[in-house]
């Protein structure tokens, strides 16, 4: 179980986070049912990881994508992994053993900047290595759907404040999406002040709430790239 002794906090869910990416992050935007369509869907992730919510959105994608669509997988990271403790990390799940040695053997040495992947031909991978909030805000992308996965909202208020999620907001396409584990009210204040329509869930694993949201369709929003 990957540790973060910066922030004080596990990775992901102890009970299976591989299922709660499922539940939270894909079944709270939808997915795979909104990028069964032709073009580009663009997901951005606050947190890469250990690139276990990459790999599983990988998967799933594979098992539905339509004809002539592709996947754009942008996260951001402050502290990206070394390769090693990527696939020791990822081994835990036989189920995204594929995506974790192709993850695993294009991932650069020392990661830095932005990193591109070419997982395959309709999917490609960019982590941008560094402060979110700098970066999302250098980002001239649009996103379908965002995964809101960093620490929790205890331990690093920085990854949820309303300067950062005021920006994730700016960055999603009308009609776009959220989703997060976090359920605290300061991030569901500061999500609402953005402009999302919040709403709570279910969580995960006897975790009582999850939010996740929409951004009006009528609202306009920065270019899609």
């Amino acid at each position: 179980m990957p540790y973060s002794t910066g922030f004080d906090d596990h990775f992901y869910c102890q009970t299976d986070g591989r299922l709660e990416c499922g539940h939270v992050f894909l079944a709270g935007n939808s997915l795979p049912e909104r990028w069964v369509r032709s073009g580009t869907f663009r997901i951005g992730e606050l947190g890469f990881g250990t690139g276990l919510n990459a790999c599983e959105t990988w998967r799933q994608w594979k098992a539905t994508r339509p004809d002539g669509g592709r996947l754009h997988f942008v996260s951001f990271e402050l502290y990206p992994m070394r390769a090693e403790d990527l696939s020791r990390a990822l081994s835990r799940w036989p189920e995204i053993d594929a995506e974790r040695e192709t993850l695993v053997a294009r991932w650069p040495e020392n990661p830095a900047g932005a990193v591109d992947i070419a997982l395959d031909e309709q999917t490609q991978l960019t982590v941008l290595c560094g402060d979110a909030l700098a970066s999302l805000g250098a980002c001239p992308l649009c996103f379908d759907a965002w995964y809101l996965d960093g620490f929790a909202p205890a331990r690093n208020a920085a990854m949820w404040s309303p300067e950062l999620m005021g920006e994730v907001y700016g960055h999603t396409v009308p009609g776009g999406s959220f989703a997060t584990y976090a359920a605290a009210g300061f991030v569901r204040r500061n999500l609402i002040a953005a402009g999302y329509a919040v709403e709570r869930r279910k969580g995960f694993a006897g975790k009582r709430e999850m939010l996740c949201g929409v951004k009006p369709a009528s609202v306009a929003g920065i270019e899609q790239a």
